[in-house]
């Protein structure tokens, strides 16, 4: 069985990193030495917490090993693994924000409840049940289930684990009540009400949002389908001069914030 290396690496610029290194058998057959960064030296005070990085590591370059057949990981472990192999620098294929999303999800709410938890220990009830008691919206909880969904597919990925019992865990993303929606009358109520300074930010703002809600309408209108949020205007702009007769549709023009007030 390998165990592999933990090193501590001096960098130039920046703190010093703890590394793994460790051999495994390449496309022709050959020995390739690997190198993965566990963390900055601020994050891992010493060797032990480095080393306890590598658990999942561990398990996954020995899954051959008729020795690690009856050991299993935790929760807290296989998050590790997942974020030291999707959510490094070096991973393009998931973007910035995306990265921080799942970080953020994993550490407020997956690992400190379920963190000590081994993966055969996760019962899809159990789960459904703690995201019911969960004081936040639906989407939010139906968020933490499909990150919670993305862990135990990245521990069916890697050898692992070999199930996912967050596919059997039942939670909606809809609404409990339908939003209170403005009036245009209401929205000028408000910003009279407002400062000067303010009332130019809002404006601005809500020009903005109607813009953008004309180019999703224009997205429909062409008969094709919209999967991206409006994260710029750029992207969805571009979208949208492409329908499938090869027509560009027309955006309606809104009033500039100097009308709205």
């Amino acid at each position: 069985m390998q165990e592999g290396s933990v090193i501590r690496e001096h960098r130039k610029l920046g703190p010093d990193v703890w590394s793994y290194r460790w051999w495994e058998s390449g496309p022709n057959g050959n020995r390739v030495h690997r190198r993965i960064v566990l963390g900055t030296a601020e994050q891992l005070r010493d060797l032990s917490s480095a080393r306890q990085m590598t658990t999942a590591l561990m398990r996954e370059i020995n899954a051959t090993d008729i020795r690690m057949a009856g050991t299993s990981i935790t929760v807290a472990q296989l998050a590790d693994h997942f974020q030291q192999r999707e959510l490094g620098c070096s991973n393009g294929r998931i973007s910035y924000s995306t990265k921080k999303a799942y970080q953020g999800y994993l550490g407020k709410w997956i690992v400190p409840r379920w963190g000590d938890y081994i993966l055969p220990n996760i019962k899809a009830v159990e789960v459904e049940l703690w995201l019911k008691d969960l004081q936040r919206a639906p989407a939010t909880c139906c968020k933490i289930r499909n990150v919670m969904s993305v862990l135990f597919n990245h521990a069916r990925r890697y050898d692992l684990y070999d199930r996912n019992p967050i596919r059997w865990v039942r939670q909606s993303a809809k609404r409990r009540s339908a939003p209170d929606v403005l009036t245009s009358n209401e929205v000028r109520q408000l910003l009279a009400a407002l400062e000067p300074r303010e009332r130019i930010m809002e404006s601005w703002s809500y020009w903005m949002w109607q813009q953008d809600l004309d180019k999703v309408n224009c997205l429909r209108s062409s008969g094709r389908r919209s999967t991206s949020r409006i994260n710029n205007s750029g992207s969805l702009a571009r979208s949208c001069n492409r329908s499938s007769e090869g027509v560009r549709p027309r955006l309606r023009k809104n009033p500039c914030p100097s009308m709205i007030i």
